[in-house]
């Protein structure tokens, strides 16, 4: 096998074409420069040079081989610098799973601050509800998790990120849509609702159960995204129960009002984490997420 050094000797002949220069510029003498690249020669198995009394000058194999050994080099001094940033938390990857309705807020800020941050971080997005993104982060399939959980297993770490209310799309027309003052929670009774599904998006399903007195002969489709939800209502296939961030969605024939009897801004969405990852880059958001 070929070592470093001897690609550093051949390098510094091949630029300076002379045998005495490249010697002194690696701070060396002509006979070990000369043997390092005789060594080089023999296990690559062809002349890299041509030499004789008067020049030096490359072979055709030795100009190829000459732009492989520049990058191979500069990937050599780069990398223990390239170790100690990723180690760090300054370069790496990170994957993310989101929500859709974070994906409409608070999404955005929070790329643009790691981007700030943390320039050296490549960041990977992956929309998915909040059970699939447990279990990518439970697989290690992604890193940090943007969603809405009120219980987790014991590995996964959480940060409140967001509090907020949670509104009823109405369609145009609707006659809680006309009405002078604000919803109550007895006026959704007995109108077509459109649902999270209580496997997919069990957290929000729980929500709504735990607030409203469902009746589920009422509930016409049950779905995990809650784009598709405002598109239902706005096609007046029923009401849909959503977080605040999805009114920032402007779907024609779609209205957005809260509840006057419901407490203040019930629905949480989490940053959450496996505590026993190894990436630096998790640990230097989660960082920031906490600051």
């Amino acid at each position: 096998m070929y070592t470093l050094d001897q690609v550093r000797c051949f390098v510094a002949v091949a630029e300076h074409l002379h045998f005495g220069k490249a010697a002194e510029a690696l701070s060396m003498t002509q006979p070990p420069l000369s043997r390092q690249i005789q060594k080089l020669e023999r296990f690559v198995g062809v002349d890299l040079l041509d030499r004789d009394n008067k020049r030096v000058t490359l072979t055709a194999a030795g100009e190829a081989f000459l732009d492989n050994a520049q990058v191979l080099l500069a990937m050599a001094d780069r990398a223990p610098q390239d170790a100690r940033r990723i180690a760090s938390g300054q370069w790496g990857r990170l994957s993310i799973g989101f929500t859709a309705a974070s994906g409409f807020g608070i999404l955005g800020s929070l790329v643009t601050a790691i981007e700030e941050n943390f320039p050296g971080i490549d960041l990977d997005l992956h929309e998915m509800v909040t059970g699939e993104q447990l279990e990518n982060i439970a697989e290690g399939r992604i890193d940090l998790g943007l969603g809405r959980s009120d219980t987790t297993p014991s590995f996964i770490d959480s940060e409140l990120l967001l509090a907020e209310r949670l509104l009823l799309a109405i369609p145009d027309g609707h006659r809680l849509h006309d009405l002078d003052r604000p919803l109550r929670k007895d006026d959704v009774t007995g109108e077509p609702l459109i649902m999270h599904s209580a496997t997919k998006a069990t957290s929000f399903y729980d929500l709504i159960i735990r607030h409203f007195p469902i009746d589920h002969h009422m509930v016409k489709h049950s779905i995990s995204q809650v784009l598709t939800m405002i598109n239902l209502v706005a096609d007046n296939h029923g009401l849909a129960f959503v977080p605040e961030s999805a009114s920032l969605v402007s779907v024609p024939g779609v209205h957005f009002k809260a509840f006057e009897d419901l407490s203040e801004e019930i629905v949480e969405l989490k940053a959450m984490w496996n505590v026993q990852s190894k990436n630096p880059a998790l640990q230097q958001v989660v960082s920031l997420l906490r600051s």
